[in-house]
């Protein structure tokens, strides 16, 4: 009869919360493997920002990297989607879209994200170019540009606010999704926002490249960079079969995205169970998931420690007896 593989440790996904989590692990010498479903969120992006030592490195460049280091302390890292996940008498039972089955006596869930956009013509697919959320992570790539704000809900008057660091050219395009206050109003005009009534219906687009987003009215208003918050809502399926649940996150009163809750090392109310990255830390950014999945790696190997220290103790009572 063939038996399945068991590791101390399963890390689901293969990202830099993952990596990072499963190399502390590898050095602790804990048996390790990562399933990663090769399907990372900035996939789109043309380079990680904000990581010392590896500012500008491309994403995929950045996992291979990771990949490598892993490997160098034991780690296993397959490529595969874990589609379920049971309770076992020694931790988790795991399937795999092959059909195979691993068992892990530790599990952490670095599943990350997806970024919900608004319902607007090209804006997906621009998604990550000059479609983009993140003053942080592209606001210098796009400094003393025409940057235009597309409100999906309140969050975007924040927004505007923060751009304007980047660039004296930015317009708040309401959406019909935003109604200004007075004070709103007053606080954008003294920061040189423009700000656009009516339906943003498309982004445009020419010879490959963001030109503007036009409105219901059929104008089209120029811009070289459109910033769209998406909802971000935690892929959480797999979190889902263990009896874990997201829940919304608000920032300054607006909702932006569910996560799933962990305490600050990552662990759930699963026994079992951690997290880190996106699936937990919506705003997390590669250098912050990377920490978060190294406080995982490092909690569960004390969690593990404890489990093998109770059972040596109850051996050697057995022998002293």
């Amino acid at each position: 009869m063939q038996t399945s593989p068991e590791y101390d440790v399963v890390a689901v996904g293969g990202g830099a919360a993952g990596l990072s989590g499963a190399l502390a692990l590898g050095r602790a010498r804990r048996t390790v493997l990562v399933v990663d479903a090769g399907e990372p969120r900035n996939a789109a992006a043309g380079h990680v920002h904000n990581y010392l030592g590896r500012e500008g490195t491309p994403p995929a460049e950045l996992l291979e990297v990771g990949r490598a280091e892993v490997a160098a302390y034991g780690v296993q890292v397959r490529r595969g989607r874990v589609t379920t996940a049971m309770r076992s008498a020694t931790g988790f039972g795991l399937a795999l879209d092959d059909g195979t089955t691993v068992h892990a006596r530790r599990l952490l869930v670095t599943t990350g994200l997806t970024d919900v956009l608004p319902e607007i013509a090209g804006l997906a697919e621009r998604f990550g170019n000059d479609v983009l959320h993140c003053p942080y992570c592209h606001g210098w790539e796009v400094r003393d540009r025409a940057i235009g704000i597309v409100a999906g809900n309140a969050f975007a008057l924040h927004g505007a606010g923060l751009w304007r660091q980047w660039s004296d050219d930015v317009t708040l395009f309401l959406n019909d999704r935003l109604a200004l206050s007075p004070e709103d109003a007053e606080r954008l005009a003294a920061r040189g926002v423009a700000v656009v009534e009516g339906r943003v219906t498309e982004v445009v687009v020419e010879d490959d490249r963001l030109v503007g987003v036009r409105l219901e009215s059929g104008e089209v208003v120029r811009r070289e960079a459109v910033v769209a918050a998406p909802q971000f809502v935690a892929n959480s399926d797999l979190l889902a079969s263990l009896g874990l649940e997201p829940v919304a996150v608000e920032m300054g009163g607006v909702r932006f995205g569910y996560a799933v809750p962990s305490d600050p090392g990552g662990a759930t109310t699963v026994p079992g169970v951690w997290l880190a990255g996106n699936v937990t830390d919506l705003r997390a950014q590669v250098i912050s998931a990377a920490a978060g999945g190294l406080n995982a790696g490092a909690m569960i190997n004390m969690d593990l420690i404890e489990e093998e220290t109770a059972a040596a103790v109850a051996t050697y009572r057995r022998k002293s007896a």
